[in-house]
């Protein structure tokens, strides 16, 4: 119990201070809302000083800070300037469709990596290691905004898959393709372009994990005994080799929010990436800052369940 309040301690002072540290950063910055869509200019006087008291941009730090705080508490987390809603309802839509889009992903590169990091750590050291290794080495070298271009090149030259969106707008295509399938039609590209960005990666902390088990002493000992590799796999190494496959899932599903805002902006996914875009370049603070304490609690519920996980696997770990 006292290690579990202290962790929750350590993350709340951890979320006060990135909040504060967001509104603080924010401020210094040059300008606000009003300036980035130029209604400073078009507007007298009279009319910016109302449309600032309005938004609160004329009061100080600490007091816009204090009410940021209250509306976190009943859950509207700050107002947005430029859509006129609440954030906390806005990051939950935006939200649902990013984590929606780079789960589907983390789950499909988890689902090649786990059996080919296997099987590669299984063949050890000739041609065919040097070929995988030079595959997963080729997936890591090219950057994600690479792969989000390339795939949106082929949807716009082939015209086999849409460009952007998650439902067709066009009647035709409505009619022809309706409800998941739809949405699955719309995913193809980008969960692609994401499980790709990650199962390099993937495969080769797999491949690592596997290979390090395969080569302990007890390990080699059943092998020298004559025991089936399958037996050996499943019954020991697998297990010696989880630890930290699961430190790693726990970074996976603590970037679930943040890992596709590249990928989501570029071939037009109306998730979190294109909302934190136009909030940056319009000023739209509260969405900023939204944006960033909900990628920060995923990552700490992340690094909790990876905590879990690992207590679950290892009796002896005892969790920080």
């Amino acid at each position: 119990m006292s290690r579990l309040l202290g962790r929750l301690a350590r993350s709340a002072t951890l979320l006060f201070a990135l909040s504060f540290l967001s509104f603080l950063f924010l401020e210094l910055a040059p300008g606000d809302y009003l300036d980035a869509t130029r209604l400073a200019t078009e507007r007298s006087a009279t009319s910016r000083e109302a449309l600032r008291a309005r938004y609160g941009l004329d009061q100080g730090l600490p007091v816009r800070y204090g009410r940021w705080i209250a509306s976190v508490a009943r859950g509207n987390w700050g107002f947005s300037f430029a859509y006129g809603v609440p954030v906390g309802p806005l990051l939950w839509e935006r939200g649902r469709n990013s984590l929606l889009l780079t789960g589907t992903a983390t789950v499909l590169a988890w689902l090649v990596a786990v059996p080919v990091g296997i099987g590669w750590a299984l063949l050890g050291r000739g041609r065919a290691d040097e070929l995988w290794g030079f595959a997963t080495a080729l997936l890591l070298s090219i950057p994600e905004v690479v792969l989000a271009l390339l795939f949106l090149l082929l949807a716009a030259e082939t015209g086999a898959f849409p460009i952007g969106g998650m439902r067709s707008l066009d009647p035709p295509l409505a009619a022809k393709r309706t409800g998941l399938s739809d949405l699955a039609w719309h995913m193809a590209l980008p969960v692609t372009a994401l499980a790709l960005s990650r199962v390099g990666g993937l495969v080769r902390h797999v491949r690592e994990s596997v290979g390090a088990a395969l080569l302990l002493p007890p390990v080699r000992l059943m092998h020298a005994s004559g025991i089936p590799t399958h037996r050996i796999l499943l019954r020991d190494v697998l297990p010696l080799a989880a630890n930290p496959l699961i430190t790693l899932l726990g970074l996976s599903l603590a970037g679930l929010l943040s890992g596709s805002l590249i990928v989501e902006v570029v071939m037009g996914w109306p998730g979190l990436g294109p909302l934190l875009l136009e909030a940056i370049l319009a000023r739209d603070v509260y969405v900023v800052i939204g944006a960033t304490m909900s990628s920060a609690i995923l990552l700490l519920l992340g690094g909790a369940l990876a905590d879990l996980l690992l207590r679950a696997a290892d009796p002896r770990i005892v969790p920080a």
